[in-house]
């Protein structure tokens, strides 16, 4: 029988301190809160009890995060769209920034499995003066354990309404899209980091962004290809192709330590998740 699991999380600040409130339906948890930069940051793990998705299966997570407050989420494990006899597998992830609230969406990858039928997406809405940093990372199968995506399709669809839309659908049939240097070039793991505003950037700001986000792609590991561009007023985006997920997922987290000082004066203490 498929898994339907439902997730909220609504970040408030009370005075100084942010804090968590969630519910949860299904097998869908998030862990305790945690304050490694202190009280105006609350840092939170969503954990997926089962370890993956099959065919039918649904995961929903809504996170909406009030005024002044600041949310940070992650995940302990990459998050596994296993082979499906006919119905897709789901993930559904919709976020709400109030005016003058700050997330940070920064999820372990995604594994689109062979024989997969995954459809993974993601929104937000920011208010007036809202900022979000999130990325999403896919990897097409798993290449080093010899488990090419050689059958299945992934649905991926990121957007911010009025400001930016990502939309893929990836075929392991469609060489021309994988192979092609139009398209994935031969790669099989992609990510994608996004800085949005719920209103313009300076050209100031906008300008040191770029400049911080080009260093930390200066100098990239062999066979990773990367860049970083501004195609709306409120938004930063850099993209990552790589044949393995592990050193893709090592870039995005140099750009995020670098973006990180530069957009909120804060420094780039990357949470004891990452490095288990």
């Amino acid at each position: 029988m498929p898994w339907h699991a439902h997730l909220s999380l609504n970040y408030t600040a009370q005075g100084s301190r942010t804090v968590l409130q969630h519910a949860h339906d299904g097998p869908l948890r998030v862990f305790k809160s945690l304050y490694p930069e202190g009280d105006a940051i609350c840092h939170n793990v969503i954990v997926h009890p089962p370890g993956g998705l099959v065919g039918g299966d649904v995961l929903d997570i809504a996170i909406r995060v009030g005024h002044g407050a600041h949310g940070f989420v992650s995940t302990p494990g990459a998050t596994r769209f296993y082979a499906a006899d006919a119905l897709p597998a789901a993930q559904h992830v919709n976020i709400a920034l109030d005016a003058g609230a700050r997330l940070e969406w920064l999820p372990l990858e995604t594994i689109a499995y062979p024989g997969c039928e995954a459809v993974n997406h993601w929104q937000a809405t920011l208010a007036e003066g809202a900022e979000l940093m999130a990325w999403d990372v896919t990897a097409l199968g798993l290449p080093s354990a010899g488990q090419l995506f050689d059958a299945g399709r992934l649905h991926q669809r990121m957007t911010i309404p009025g400001v930016w839309l990502e939309e893929a659908r990836i075929a392991a049939s469609d060489l021309r899209l994988l192979d092609s240097p139009l398209g994935l070039a031969g790669q099989r793991c992609m990510g994608t980091l996004v800085l949005a505003a719920g209103s313009p950037l300076a050209r100031e700001r906008r300008e040191a962004l770029l400049a911080a986000a080009q260093t930390a792609l200066s100098q990239l590991p062999p066979g990773l290809a990367a860049g970083v561009t501004c195609p709306h007023p409120q938004l930063l985006v850099v993209r990552a192709l790589a044949p393995l997920v592990e050193p893709l997922m090592a870039t995005l987290q140099q750009a995020w330590a670098a973006l990180r000082p530069v957009a909120w004066g804060l420094p780039a203490q990357a949470p004891r998740i990452w490095q288990v």
